[in-house]
């Protein structure tokens, strides 16, 4: 189960940035948009990106939540992308994110498959 404060600043408007691995080790960090259930952080994506890419071959990450309304306050989460949910689900799941954080449906193409990666976070530091 996640902490309190991880899932509510995951759930408000704040961005976060996702740090995977490249196959020869290299970080490539992305700020994204973010959300949580209670056991997990979630991050919604295209299976073409190279992020995804990334954690299906190696599913450690980190994602970092910082507090919009104070950046000196945040989260800290390593884990592993431990599920993934395509079809529908996912595609729902990236229209209430950009509601969330544009105040309308995601009026992006979908070039690929919305895909939402469910991270279990093995060690949360809030600061």
């Amino acid at each position: 189960m996640l902490q309190d404060i991880t899932k509510e600043l995951a759930k408000a408007k704040n961005f976060a940035a996702l740090t995977t691995l490249f196959p020869d080790g290299r970080p490539q960090t992305n700020v994204m948009w973010v959300d949580a259930d209670d056991d997990h952080i979630l991050v919604n994506t295209e299976v073409h990106r190279q992020k995804y890419k990334n954690v299906r071959r190696d599913p450690r990450v980190s994602v970092t939540v910082i507090d919009a309304s104070n950046p000196y306050h945040y989260v800290e989460i390593r884990g592993r992308v431990v599920e993934e949910i395509r079809g529908e689900v996912a595609r729902a799941h990236i229209d209430e994110l950009s509601t969330k954080y544009t105040g309308r449906l995601y009026a992006n193409p979908v070039v690929s498959e919305r895909v939402i990666l469910k991270v279990a976070a093995e060690r949360e530091l809030a600061h």
